[in-house]
């Protein structure tokens, strides 16, 4: 595991040579690339989806760390750009502010958050971030009364036209206790099951258990990426599954969504904000 220290040092030294091509590239990385947003489109297509799920649209957002870099404001605009979509449900996957002890807390923050709109649900699961900093109680009090169901090692029935399927979250892996035998315990397994959990690396695991889909956040991306070098780092059970999509064993396929904010470093470079929007077919 990488510490602060050596994360700074190594992702500045990056910096350091990409912004030595001219300070128009430091103004991009700093005020333009983390201000844009990348709608991501998925399909989720499985013979377990009951037809009467064809076109449910499931929003994905992640990694906002409010307070570091990442306004109120910005977070407004992102509520406005989600419910434009139309989600029938959204969930968020972890990491609401990046310093629940220093943060300065607010009811604008849960009117911000009890904007969006879903009419099947809103649901979240602790990041590493929301654990950090004695933020455990404090981010489930504000989700709670914005309106998200917290899924802490439990799973729930999402019911649509006489059809279901299950959603299911665990806590974070970093700094919780972590259970998909708890979050799965009497879930139908032959429905389609898609679990929340924040460290995208935990599916490896996963893929032990009748699980369809796992939607992680975690990583950024890497945050800053180089055309044929990559990222230049990502933390603790995002080192191998970094972004995007990845199909796993047993038939369990993975998505990494690269958030929304930033963390330790203001920084975002070949490596755009996004929320992802996913269409249900049978």
């Amino acid at each position: 595991m990488m510490n602060r220290r050596t994360f700074i040092k190594r992702t500045l030294g990056g910096l350091a040579t990409l912004f030595g091509l001219g300070g128009g590239s430091y103004y991009y990385a700093h005020d333009i690339e983390p201000r844009m947003l990348s709608i991501q489109e998925e399909e989720l297509a499985s013979a377990n989806i009951p037809t009467v799920f064809d076109g449910f649209k499931i929003i994905q957002f992640s990694d906002t760390h409010i307070g570091f870099h990442y306004s109120l404001d910005q977070l407004s605009k992102l509520t406005d750009e989600i419910n434009d979509q139309n989600p029938d449900l959204i969930v968020f996957t972890g990491d609401l502010v990046d310093e629940p002890h220093t943060y300065h807390w607010n009811n604008e923050l849960i009117e911000i958050l009890q904007r969006l709109q879903a009419n099947y649900g809103k649901y979240w699961i602790y990041g590493n971030h929301d654990h950090g900093g004695y933020g455990t109680d404090i981010v489930k009090n504000v989700m709670d009364k914005a309106g998200f169901q917290l899924l802490k090692n439990e799973h729930t029935t999402i019911e649509y036209n006489s059809g279901q399927i299950l959603l299911a979250g665990i806590d974070d892996v970093v700094l919780g206790k972590p259970d998909l035998e708890a979050a799965l315990a009497n879930a139908d397994t032959e429905a389609f099951t898609i679990l929340l959990a924040h460290e995208p690396d935990y599916a490896n695991n996963t893929v032990h258990f009748p699980v369809d889909v796992q939607l992680s956040g975690h990583s950024h991306g890497g945050q800053v990426r180089f055309p044929f070098i990559g990222h230049l780092y990502t933390p603790l059970y995002a080192q191998q599954y970094v972004q995007g999509k990845h199909s796993l064993r047993n038939n369990l396929t993975l998505y990494v969504n690269r958030g929304i904010g930033t963390t330790r470093l203001p920084y975002r470079f070949l490596c755009k904000p996004e929320i992802h929007v996913f269409r249900l077919q049978s």
